[in-house]
């Protein structure tokens, strides 16, 4: 599972990492992004890579409304391919979710500890993702929604919760991305590589536990 994670870097950041064009325009400094917020994207569009920001929560384009996304914000690797809400969107609109951290809780007694994860070399991670476009009928607009991937976790992981965002190591972007790639097993062949990089894991303050604090302070470790 993924619930809650940051977006630390501007987007401007984001576009020279990925050679894509930062249609966002996102300063960036955001520690609680939770299910509903926007948030910032890779996309292939118009034969070019770009950073757009989207809603968490995948709305799929035959929906009869937006209250599916409260349980689409994640989608299960092992099912991806067959369950109706993503298997489209995995075929023909995939993403990259850039996230410098992401929190995990762990039950002790009767409370439940937040933890950061994050890279141990500070670079962000890249999760895969899938996007889909819905039009809403009382304003005729297009809504443009994502999910993040999830797999089984890593033994690290593991300690805090039993799946994990399926990180992509760089070397997996290109293909991702690419749209003329529609294989179900190739792509999901894709979100089984793992990224050497340990994780740096530390418990943070409770702060995190309501969406509506935001800042610095929640991704500090706790003495």
């Amino acid at each position: 599972m993924c619930g809650r994670f940051t977006q630390q870097r501007p987007t401007s950041e984001l576009a020279e990492i990925f050679a894509a064009t930062d249609l966002a325009g996102d300063p960036g400094g955001r520690y609680n992004v939770a299910p509903t917020d926007e948030a910032a994207v890779v996309v292939h569009r118009d034969e070019r890579r770009a950073i757009v920001q989207y809603r968490w929560g995948l709305i799929p384009h035959w929906s009869d409304g937006p209250k599916i996304a409260a349980r689409t914000f994640n989608a299960r690797a092992e099912t991806v391919a067959v369950l109706p809400a993503f298997r489209d969107s995995l075929r023909r609109r995939r993403c990259l979710v850039p996230i410098d951290s992401f929190y995990e809780w762990r039950r002790d007694g009767s409370a439940r500890r937040p933890y950061r994860i994050a890279r141990g070399d500070g670079r962000p991670l890249v999760v895969a993702g899938l996007w889909a476009g819905w039009r809403d009928p009382a304003t005729e607009t297009i809504r443009r929604t994502f999910t993040i991937v999830t797999k089984p976790a890593t033994e690290q992981i593991a300690e805090l919760h039993d799946r994990m965002p399926a990180i992509l190591p760089s070397a997996a972007w290109a293909a991702w991305l690419d749209v003329a790639g529609t294989d179900p097993g190739e792509l999901q062949a894709l979100l089984g590589a793992t990224d050497s990089e340990l994780f740096e894991i530390h418990p943070v303050a409770p702060l995190v536990n309501n969406v509506r604090n935001d800042g610095p302070e929640l991704a500090a470790p706790l003495a």
